[in-house]
């Protein structure tokens, strides 16, 4: 049975708590979260199974009396035909005493005593796997199995190459897009350790990595219509009720690094949020897609830039200032499936579409630097490499990964793999690690693969020019402290 991995998200090294949190419910608590899910299965459908129960009782019991009464008339012959009667007597074999076999075995009162016994006990394993060592990644994906849907934590060490799931997190529904941020609404402003999730439905639910067997969202964004009451006498053209978010599923997130209280969302109802986590509201509305939006991303180093892409075969590129009157529109031979910001080129952008094609723009130009006829279907996955200048991977619905050198707006082909995973849906790479890429496809779960290992990808790439990137203590150091959009422009203008 396949379990399609959906999205996929990194978290950097020593982010994560050493040793998370366990949920312990009260009493209280866990019956406030039984009536909840008891509302939302309906009573419908308790009635339902009760009935097919009690339908298929009646149906099983003369049965199985039936054969009950069948096996008591074949019980004499089975008796006489294998001998069951003295089976369990054994023959003779000898005058063995016990001791004599014990005489010369050494008896320890316990395995740790024992100079023999080196291997560790489940426990200690298990006690060993629970820990999150500082040089630990998390690598977070969402999978749809068949009656379930969840948010796994990969706990991946590139040191020591393990591999494994930590623990997981049941979702409400079918999950489409993950966004890591470690922004906590709590008075104290504390650093925290969150993952956004987009699914099917037009809310956006924020869960806490550093706490394990979790039931529900630390907060949520949005929320399903309201219904108004109608005044007597008088017809309401809202009566359908309002929305505090978006209308339909959420198809992708991404979190503004410098204002951190900000996330945007994109959605099937064709509009783009912003959302102020702060108070966990909308905070503007954009409207000039005519049709679903399926990728956006903040600019890495500007608070106010964004850029989006759509189903109507455009991306957006928006000033969040004032997003109506400034903003730019590039069209596309087809939808645009991925968009992604050049952190080597800051005013570069890239984005892919269905027919296979990727597109290098700048941000200051109507023209492509280059069109790149890159698969032969959709292309899902768009990843620059998190530190090495001109490394471009893309990932398919043919199944194929791509590594590419873009550098000098001159792509060539690196190298080429079937994953034989089925039609791949997402590509993330590795904050720390910059040849490290995760991969989510219809089959074969998450796989992570190391593309160093390839010997031309280290001829083209292994002296190439690397991104120095800051340790994770001091990016959230200063992203906490802040930057002005004024100080961000001067900087990029020099």
């Amino acid at each position: 049975m396949s379990c399609p991995v959906t999205c996929a998200a990194w978290v950097r090294c020593g982010v994560a708590k050493e040793t998370p949190d366990k949920v312990q419910l009260s009493e209280e608590e866990l019956n406030r979260l039984i009536e909840e899910a008891q509302d939302r299965l309906g009573e419908g459908a308790d009635s339902s199974v009760e009935g097919g129960m009690a339908c298929g009782m009646n149906v099983a019991i003369p049965g199985r009396a039936k054969s009950s009464h069948k096996n008591e008339d074949l019980s004499d012959d089975e008796l006489d035909e294998y001998d069951l009667e003295n089976y369990d007597e054994e023959e003779y074999a000898g005058d063995i005493k016990l001791g004599d076999s014990l005489a010369t075995l050494a008896v320890y009162g316990s395995n740790d005593h024992d100079p023999y016994i080196t291997l560790k006990t489940t426990d200690q394993y298990e006690q060993e796997d629970f820990l999150i060592k500082p040089s630990d990644n998390l690598v977070l994906c969402g999978r749809a199995d068949k009656d379930y849907c969840s948010l796994e934590v990969h706990v991946y060490n590139h040191e020591e190459n393990s591999f494994y799931v930590h623990h997981d997190i049941i979702l409400p529904a079918y999950p489409l897009s993950l966004e890591w941020l470690n922004f906590d609404p709590r008075p104290d402003e504390s650093l925290g350790n969150y993952v956004a999730v987009g699914n099917m439905t037009p809310v956006i639910d924020i869960w806490d990595l550093d706490v394990v067997e979790s039931l529900e969202p630390v907060f949520s964004l949005g929320g399903k219509k309201e219904k108004k009451k109608k005044k007597k006498g008088k017809k309401s053209l809202s009566s359908e009720g309002t929305v505090k978010g978006h209308t339909d599923a959420v198809l992708d997130l991404s979190w503004n690094k410098q204002s951190r209280n900000v996330l945007a969302s994109a959605s099937a109802d064709n509009t783009v949020i912003l959302w102020d986590m702060s108070v966990g509201k909308p905070a503007a509305s954009l409207m000039l897609h005519t049709d679903k939006v399926q990728t956006l991303q903040f600019h890495p180093f500007e608070t106010q830039t964004l850029i989006s892409g759509s189903y109507d075969k455009s991306a957006v590129l928006y000033d969040c200032r004032n997003p109506q009157d400034n903003h730019r529109m590039w069209r596309f031979s087809g939808q645009v499936e991925r968009v992604t910001w050049n952190n080597f080129s800051p005013c570069n952008f890239l984005a892919s579409t269905e027919d296979g094609f990727v597109y290098c723009l700048d941000a200051r130009s109507d023209k492509p630097l280059f069109t790149l006829k890159a698969h032969d279907e959709e292309v899902s996955g768009l990843q620059l490499s998190s530190q090495i200048k001109g490394c471009l991977v893309t990932s398919s619905a043919d199944k194929y990964v791509k590594i590419w050198d873009i550098l000098g707006d001159r792509p060539s082909l690196i190298h080429s793999r079937d994953m034989k995973m089925g039609v791949l849906f997402c590509a993330a790479c590795c904050p720390d690690f910059p040849f490290v890429f995760a991969f989510g496809g219809e089959r074969e779960g998450l796989r992570v693969w190391d593309i160093s290992k390839i010997s031309a990808v280290n001829e083209v790439f292994g002296n190439r020019e690397r991104l120095v990137l800051a340790s994770a203590s001091s990016v959230a150091c200063s992203s906490m402290a802040g930057s002005s959009s004024n100080d961000l422009e001067a900087a990029m203008e020099s």
